[in-house]
């Protein structure tokens, strides 16, 4: 008996492929990541990403069971170059889901570029309200805070403390002036003074004309709000100042685990015993954190910023949603309803998303101390507000 050999099917099999969604075939998960990796604000860029491939490196290099693909992309702290490698990963790198964003500026200048596309957009730092307020969007997420949260819980804190007036200083642009609206709302004393300094390519560095506003002002705290090389800056000229015992300083993203190793070595001093707040810190208690911590450490021999922790927490949000697909990244509600879920180990333990898309989250006072081993770091004192939301969420119509 002969048998019939049957030819294959390939006009079936052909079609039958055309059909099936891309990502079916996709071997990678691409994550564009853009953040400042030029410019003296690198620190901050080559820490969060230390963290996303520290993140990476704890996944084993893969989310169900696809390849990861960091792109990473320099802003050049220029919002015209954020907008520009943006695009280049959304249509030149076809990016499954575009991270980092350490500037407000940057980020509002690109996220029309992404959420656009129909991609999704993670902003693993920068918060401004125009994101959590009428301008949400349903591709848009944070794994950290709308900027008026952090200086909204320092409010609080100069409220408990007796602080009766404080002199503002912080610079010219969406973030500080987000940081001083925060601070504002809950402050229930008098702000006797404020200024905003220039910010940008050309950034105000010499602050001894505002300490000398503030010292005369006979204010009770100093807040100030200044990330990066500013932050130093300004913390070396408060202690050539004198300023500690007259005026105590109160800060929001300004003394971080970037800053103190550099103020340390310097010997700027003024910075010990200085409060902050903050939804994390390197002594927080889980066991997520706790790995991230030691694990960053090992690696790199200092502690990580809140920048890499929220970093990190990005990775992990992605990978949540692709695991819950099934690595489908063409079912776009079923990766936005799994990132609106948030189910994964978070460095800050477990958190929740508002209708904005916004953390609802814990918030911290910390304080500047000496750990065991001599090193400059933060340390949390106490639990300032349990799951916050932001102020801008009523206006979202999410």
């Amino acid at each position: 008996m002969k048998l019939k050999m049957q030819r294959p099917q390939t006009g079936l099999l052909a079609a039958m492929m055309i059909m099936l969604p891309l990502s079916v075939f996709a071997d990678s998960v691409k994550i564009g990541f853009v953040t400042t990796l030029t410019t003296p604000a690198s620190v901050i860029g080559e820490d969060m990403r230390n963290a996303v491939n520290l993140a990476v490196e704890h996944l084993g290099g893969k989310m169900a069971g696809k390849e990861i693909e960091v792109i990473f992309e320099d802003d050049g702290f220029k919002p015209e170059i954020g907008k520009q490698k943006t695009d280049k990963l959304v249509k030149k790198d076809d990016a499954d889901f575009v991270a980092g964003f350490i500037w407000s500026h940057v980020l509002l200048a690109s996220s029309k570029s992404v959420l656009d596309s129909g991609k999704f957009l993670i902003s693993s730092n920068a918060g401004p309200s125009q994101l959590a307020g009428k301008g949400c969007h349903p591709n848009f997420f944070s794994t950290s805070w709308q900027n008026d949260q952090t200086p909204m819980a320092m409010g609080e804190v100069l409220n408990e403390q007796g602080i009766a007036s404080v002199y503002i200083i912080a610079p010219n642009y969406a973030a500080g002036k987000n940081m001083v609206a925060g601070v504002e709302r809950t402050f229930k004393g008098n702000v006797v003074g404020k200024d905003l300094t220039k910010w940008g390519k050309d950034r105000q560095l010499d602050f001894s004309a505002e300490l000398a506003k503030a010292k005369a002002s006979g204010a009770d705290g100093l807040f100030i709000f200044y990330p990066g090389s500013a932050g130093g800056a300004f913390l070396k000229q408060y202690q050539q100042a004198g300023l500690k015992a007259s005026l105590p300083l109160y800060t929001v993203f300004t003394v971080d685990s970037l800053s103190l190793p550099k103020l340390q070595a310097g010997n700027i001093e003024g910075v010990l015993g200085s409060k902050s707040t903050m939804f994390w810190a390197p002594d927080l208690d889980n066991a997520a954190n706790k790995r991230f911590v030691a694990d960053f450490k090992a690696k790199h021999g200092n502690y990580p910023s809140f920048y890499a922790a929220q970093s990190y927490d990005t990775i992990m949000l992605i990978n949540s949603a692709v695991n819950a697909t099934g690595g489908d990244l063409d079912d776009q509600d079923g990766l936005r309803a799994a990132m609106e879920k948030a189910e994964f180990d978070s460095i800050r333990g477990r958190y929740r998303y508002n209708k904005n898309h916004m953390p609802i989250q814990n918030f911290y006072l910390r304080e500047v101390v000496t750990d065991a081993a001599g090193n400059w770091t933060t340390s949390i004192v106490s639990t300032v507000y349990e799951n916050h939301q932001d102020s801008y969420a009523g206006e979202c119509s999410l």
